[in-house]
Parts: structure tokens; C-alpha cells; sequence
């Protein structure tokens, strides 16, 4: 098992070297390009998320927080739609080739039913939104849900980490990397929650009304 453990040691360093690498390039003078090609490219293939170039331009210049998250939103939601045309082309034939069309019109159902909050809920949380955003092309969902999911979930996401750092700078950049997937993971699970519950809720309204006379 040596062989495993140091192959996994060299992963390792490899992916910190590309964080670093990612870092450094706030320090550059194309710091706001990079960050929208890293979030464009972090939607369909690239594995480092751009939440680490935002939080570090956000750090040298807080006054232009709100246009490095808008900016790092738009690169996002366009890449996200360049791995939605990369599912829809490269990924349907594949799955004609794997799959019997009635699994597969059985798994689009299910997307077409959950596009909404798959997408959402990839797009706030450490999912991997790359994996939604290429998926959802090779089953097909519909674009436009697919799009204004992305924009509100990436939106929010983003925006609620440029303006940590815009209020507290240093200390907001622990804290995001500390906390910030367990609490957007357990803001998806009250927010899915309290959906739950007012449906189950409007379900026993409408069950009473029918038992009256």
C-alpha cells in the first residue's frame, strides 16, 4: 500500500501547489479576468473552486467586493451553461450508447421534477456544481430553470462571501473557511425543510376541508 499513500501524498501536493497557484494570481494585475475565467472553467472542468480568488481579491481591494461577486457569479452561470451544452452534445449520445431509453427517460424525469433545487442546492454547497451542470444537458432538463437556479444559487453564494470580507476582512476569511460549507449545507436543509413542512401542513388543510360536510 506504499505505492497508494504516496500517490495520494503527491495528489495532495499537486492540488495545493494549484491552490497557491490559484492565490497568487490576485496579486496580478489581471486579478478580476482571472477570476472570471477560473469561475467560467470551475463550472465544467476545473477542480480548484473560485471562492479562493474571490476571498483574496475581496482582501486587497473590499471596496470592490460586490463587482468581484457579480463578476465571479456571471463567469459561473456562463460556464455553468457551457457544461450544459458539453452534457447536451458530448453526454446524450454516451448515454444512448450505455442505457436503455426508458432508464434514461426515467432519470430525466426525475431531473426535470428536481432541476430546480439539484441545481440550487449544487450551486450553494460544496457539491461539485460541475457534476449538475453537465448532467443536466446530457438528460436534457429545462434551460431556463437550469439558468435562473445557477444565477440565484451561485448568486448568493458569492455575494455572501465577498460581503463577509467587506465587513470584517482577515478574521471573515477564517471564518468562510472554517464554516461556510456547513452553513450553506444546513441552510439548504432548513430551507428544504420548511418547505416540507408547509406543504404537509397545506396538504392537512385541504384534507380537513374535504371531510367536512
Amino acid at each position: 500500500m506504499d505505492w497508494l499513500r504516496d500517490l495520494w501524498n503527491r495528489f495532495g501536493a499537486a492540488l495545493h501547489g494549484l491552490l497557491a497557484w490559484v492565490e497568487g494570481l490576485a496579486d496580478g494585475p489581471s486579478g478580476a479576468t482571472a477570476l472570471f475565467v477560473l469561475a467560467f472553467a470551475e463550472s465544467s472542468f476545473f477542480p480548484i473552486p473560485p471562492d479562493v480568488l474571490l476571498i483574496a481579491l475581496c482582501l486587497g481591494d473590499p471596496r470592490r467586493s460586490l463587482f468581484f461577486a457579480l463578476l465571479c457569479t456571471a463567469g459561473s452561470v456562463l460556464g455553468g451553461m457551457a457544461g450544459y451544452g458539453l452534457g447536451y452534445w458530448g453526454g446524450r449520445p454516451l448515454l444512448a450508447r450505455w442505457f436503455s431509453p426508458a432508464r434514461v427517460a426515467r432519470v430525466k424525469e426525475y431531473y426535470d421534477r428536481y432541476n430546480a433545487w439539484a441545481t440550487g442546492i449544487a450551486g450553494l454547497t460544496p457539491l461539485p456544481y460541475k457534476l449538475f451542470t453537465i448532467s443536466g444537458g446530457a438528460f436534457a432538463v429545462d434551460f431556463r430553470v437550469f439558468v435562473v437556479a445557477s444565477i440565484l444559487a451561485r448568486g448568493l453564494r458569492f455575494l455572501a462571501v465577498a460581503g463577509l470580507i467587506y465587513l470584517w476582512g482577515e478574521p471573515a476569511k477564517l471564518f468562510i473557511e472554517k464554516y461556510l460549507n456547513f452553513l450553506t449545507i444546513a441552510f439548504v436543509v432548513l430551507l428544504v425543510g420548511g418547505f416540507w413542512a408547509l406543504g404537509r401542513w397545506g396538504s392537512g388543510g385541504r384534507v380537513e376541508d374535504e371531510k367536512r360536510p
